[in-house]
């Protein structure tokens, strides 16, 4: 049974520091390309970064590029998202997923979701 344990959201001003944590288990973690998505109220969601399943590619929106680090440790079944200076425009639901392609089928695992507030 495929499950993801979220950390790390919260309350926090403009300018802050968040990180988020995504535990998963029930499946092959390391052969998994991760990304974090986010839903702001009134918006679609939004693709914010990727890591490849070695962790040595990696990609961001520009709405984050410069302030957000997406990292994963394969032995520890987790994906993180460091969130540096942040902005009012940065609350949003964030969600981790897994994505891999296998024998023509595709294997798409979302996390619950982790509420992000940057209010002063």
């Amino acid at each position: 049974q495929v499950q993801f344990v979220g950390s790390g959201g919260g309350l926090v001003p403009p300018g802050g520091s968040l990180r988020l944590s995504c535990a998963a288990s029930g499946f092959t973690f390391s052969d998994y390309q991760m990304h974090w998505y986010r839903r702001a109220p009134g918006k679609q969601r939004e693709l914010v970064a990727v890591m490849s399943s070695s962790g040595g590619s990696t990609n961001y929106a520009d709405s984050v590029k410069g302030r957000f680090t997406i990292s994963r440790d394969n032995a520890k079944n987790t994906v993180y998202l460091q969130m540096n200076s942040l902005k009012p425009e940065d609350t949003a639901v964030y969600y981790c997923n897994a994505v891999n392609s296998y024998n023509g089928r595709i294997y798409d695992y979302w996390g619950q979701g982790t509420q992000v507030t940057v209010s002063s």
